[in-house]
């Protein structure tokens, strides 16, 4: 959350929030030969032997499963099936300006291509239209390597009968193919905890961890949902718990996380905070990774402006009966 802790009783907090990641995949030999087909400017499908030609073409077939290797060159023109105008892009959309997308039937194909279209206005774009591949100037091996598709000017009656079906047999190979894709993820949205997770989180900005307890059980949840996931009951009264508390089971992370400026390996752990009846977790610093053990009493350590704490740290107490936490594993 990035939204600054409001007063005690201040409406719910919101925040932007971004997910983010790389996606890297291998490719097969099917997607391998589409792609670095894009590259040289030629578009590949594969024959099935039930549903036709499909483009982009698949490793295997949708209605049987069997494995599909025989690859044919199609059309670089085609005809839009349906349509939709965006009037408003987003950031790393193909294109800057307003465009439609477009799921286009490529000439020989037999499914369609999702992809955009450059309009002036939606007023320029109708089903059936045809259309044509406008390649990037510069092409590496992915979708992107046709920048969009734009209006055909050849009018569908002048079209000669075999342009609907200039498909040829193709054996995928091409010099230096492309073997693997990295696909950059995003998802960008406003994040509204709620009553129970805004009371916790305000909490946090005095530097207390406060739970909900549940009016049936009694059971009181770290961080707070709002209503006891066992009873159902709405929870509302408070609990300051910890902020001691003890590791009921931990993983150590040898894989560096991206953007993130902590050293591997380091311990990710579940803590069982006195008072919780819930573990929550949390990364254990001031002790070497291989000592850190269940049943280790730890305690927070807060930084200068940060509402979470930074890390736990052993308490130097003996540690923790396995009796005491054995119901939170």
């Amino acid at each position: 959350m990035t939204s600054a802790p409001g007063p005690p009783g201040a409406g719910p907090l919101t925040a932007p929030l971004t997910v983010e990641f790389p996606f890297t995949r291998s490719l097969g030999p099917v997607q391998s030969a589409f792609l670095t087909g894009l590259r040289e400017r030629v578009v590949l499908g594969v024959r099935t032997g039930s549903a036709g030609i499909l483009v982009p073409p698949v490793e295997y077939d949708p209605a049987t499963a069997a494995e599909l290797r025989e690859l044919v060159q199609v059309g670089t023109s085609g005809t839009v099936t349906t349509w939709a105008w965006n009037p408003r892009p987003r950031p790393r959309q193909p294109l800057a300006r307003p465009f439609a997308w477009v799921l286009v039937r490529l000439d020989g194909a037999d499914t369609a291509l999702l992809h955009v279209l450059d309009a002036p206005g939606p007023e320029a774009v109708r089903t059936g239209m045809r259309v044509r591949i406008r390649w990037a100037a510069t092409r590496s091996g992915a979708i992107t390597d046709i920048a969009c598709f734009e209006p055909d000017d050849t009018p569908p009656d002048d079209t000669p009968p075999d342009r609907t079906r200039p498909v040829r047999p193709h054996d995928g190979t091409f010099d230096s193919p492309v073997t693997g894709i990295t696909t950059p993820a995003r998802l960008d949205y406003t994040h509204t905890p709620g009553r129970a997770q805004t009371r916790y989180l305000q909490a946090l900005g005095g530097r207390k961890i406060t739970g909900e307890r549940c009016p049936s059980c009694h059971k009181v949840y770290v961080p707070p949902r709002g209503a006891c996931p066992t009873c159902g009951v709405a929870t509302t009264g408070q609990v300051e718990v910890g902020p001691r508390g003890t590791v009921t089971t931990f993983c150590i992370v040898n894989i560096k996380a991206r953007n993130l400026d902590i050293d591997v390996p380091y311990v990710y752990a579940h803590i069982a905070l006195d008072g919780a009846d819930l573990a929550l977790h949390a990364r254990i610093g001031g002790i070497p990774y291989d000592e850190v053990r269940m049943g280790l009493r730890v305690e927070p350590v807060w930084t200068d402006g940060a509402r979470h704490p930074d890390h736990y740290r052993p308490t130097g107490e003996p540690d923790a009966p396995d009796d005491t936490y054995r119901e939170l594993l």
